[in-house]
């Protein structure tokens, strides 16, 4: 299994970044998983963001990035993405994602990618 994840940098706040997962090597279709998105910021665990389910398309977030964040996927591509929007510093982490199973991550973590908000 490989998770990839892209698109971070530096941002100045209120601005705003998409971030992309290209998933691979699964066992079964991308589309049959529920997929999510988690940071981790300097000194603290890591927390999960926001969710999409694998049919419908549901989704969840966090209460801190609920109406700044949307994720979506693509299943023709095997990715999901994180749009980002009126970003804050308090957003600076690395961001992961990660297949989901009864609302736990299943697979190795991949690098990440860093956000960092700043003027």
């Amino acid at each position: 299994v490989q998770l990839v994840e892209s698109g971070g940098g530096l941002v100045q706040p209120g601005g705003s970044l998409r971030l992309s997962c290209a998933a691979s090597g699964f066992t079964y279709t991308f589309s049959s998983y529920g997929m999510s998105w988690y940071r981790q910021a300097p000194g603290k665990e890591r927390e999960l963001v926001a969710t999409i389910a694998s049919a419908g398309g549901s989704t969840n977030y966090a209460d801190s990035v609920k109406g700044r964040f949307i994720i979506h996927r693509g299943n023709a591509k095997n990715t999901v993405y994180l749009q980002m929007k009126s970003l804050k510093p308090e957003d600076t982490a690395v961001y992961y994602c990660n297949a989901l199973r009864s609302n736990l991550a299943i697979f190795p973590w991949g690098q990440g990618t860093q956000v960092t908000v700043s003027s």
